[in-house]
């Protein structure tokens, strides 16, 4: 997601009557040489923390943010204590486990490879509930997951979710064959397998709920996240493990605002760009803008699984654009050389020995090319 910077200013003129015409006016976008830190992730307090920082860009810029490396990124305690995290790439820093008191209070301190020293507010850790349960409906041509949850001791009332999805799937074709020093011969059991595998992603929008107009501290089927009947993450498996996290009002405050600006800004006649109000700050320039707001919070997790057989049958569309190829006999070293094209199935003519072989592009044929042919360990 490219960061925009809200501080620069943007000239909105929606219409240009002239003569009765309405003619559309682009302006442009003022932009600004700074490059504001960008702090993403929260404290995890009972378990993995994965902070990332980042500089803003120009919105002009087509390239990746650029990662803020080589800093130094260090969890403290009001009462002194301190839980360094490691780097582990593209500006992201990881503490494999921390463990954090929900009776003290905890701030995340950054120093720049350049010397440049950053701090959040120290902010409460916030215990999340117990997701009640996860489950999903297939409605109007989508596979819809709902949340529900609540809290019995009425304390939460702010939460936020993320999820992860890992998907079954299978290539186009099964390929009986491959190409191997200069000759089609026939796969085997110890091949690796290539027909299926599994896929992997994270969510990556803004999920946040609250309660606080509610007469119960309790939400109710919150849908996270909808799947088009005919993709390919419900042709075969699902499975869709769901990150609940508590957060404090003006943590909740900061997001929404950040959903709306990032989600809801789109045409002329949408809200207009909000400012960020940020609880992380320049130790020594207080003027300085700095983007993110950091949270502490426990994490509760519930899986569950959608199979492709429990769905409508005229909703199994999914068909990837894949096309079979013929290759004879004397073709086979031009045309599989190089490993893009891969034998199918054997053509058959009058005799018992193929005379070519049906074909097709690697990522029609091999999983492993999109995927991991290496079973999750929680798959089921």
């Amino acid at each position: 997601m490219k960061i925009r910077n809200w501080k620069n200013p943007i000239v909105w003129l929606v219409m240009l009557l002239v003569s009765g015409c309405v003619e559309p006016y682009f302006p442009e976008v003022l932009e600004s040489p700074s490059s504001f830190l960008v702090v993403n992730g929260f404290l995890n307090a009972n378990g993995r923390t994965s902070i990332q920082l980042l500089r803003s860009q120009s919105l002009n810029d087509t390239e990746a943010p650029p990662a803020e490396e080589s800093a130094t990124v260090v969890v403290e305690s009001e009462s002194g204590e301190r839980y360094g995290l490691h780097e582990i790439g593209y500006g992201t820093y990881m503490h494999p486990n921390l463990q954090l008191r929900t009776d003290m209070k905890y701030r995340l301190y950054i120093r720049t490879k350049s010397g440049q020293e950053y701090a959040s507010d120290y902010v409460e850790v916030k215990p999340a509930p117990a997701i009640d349960n996860v489950h999903w409906k297939a409605v109007n041509g989508e596979v819809k997951v709902y949340v529900n949850t609540h809290d019995a001791n009425n304390n939460t009332h702010y939460y936020k979710w993320e999820y992860e999805q890992t998907w079954q799937f299978r290539t186009a074709f099964y390929s009986v064959f491959r190409y191997e020093n200069e000759e089609v011969v026939q796969r085997t059991p110890s091949d690796s397998p290539i027909y299926i595998c599994w896929k992997s992603e994270n969510s990556t929008t803004i999920e946040v709920g609250s309660s606080v107009k509610l007469n119960e501290d309790r939400i109710n089927d919150y849908n996270i996240l909808s799947i088009p009947y005919n993709s390919e993450k419900v042709s075969m498996k699902n499975s869709i493990l769901i990150k609940q996290y508590a957060l404090t009002r003006e943590a909740f405050e900061y997001l929404e605002l950040l959903k709306k600006n990032t989600e809801s800004i789109g045409t002329l006649f949408d809200p207009l760009p909000s400012q960020l109000t940020s609880n992380i700050r320049s130790l020594s320039n207080p003027n300085e803008t700095v983007i993110g707001y950091m949270t502490a919070t426990t994490m509760s997790t519930k899986r569950i699984f959608v199979d492709s057989r429990d769905l409508p049958r005229d909703w199994r569309l999914y068909n990837p654009t894949c096309e079979l190829d013929t290759v004879m006999n004397g073709m086979l070293k031009e045309r599989f050389e190089g490993g893009s094209l891969v034998p199918v199935d054997a053509i058959y003519g009058m005799s018992p020995d193929p005379i070519g072989y049906t074909a097709a592009l690697r990522p029609c044929v091999d999983c492993t090319m999109q995927g991991t042919n290496v079973k999750p360990a929680f798959w089921e």
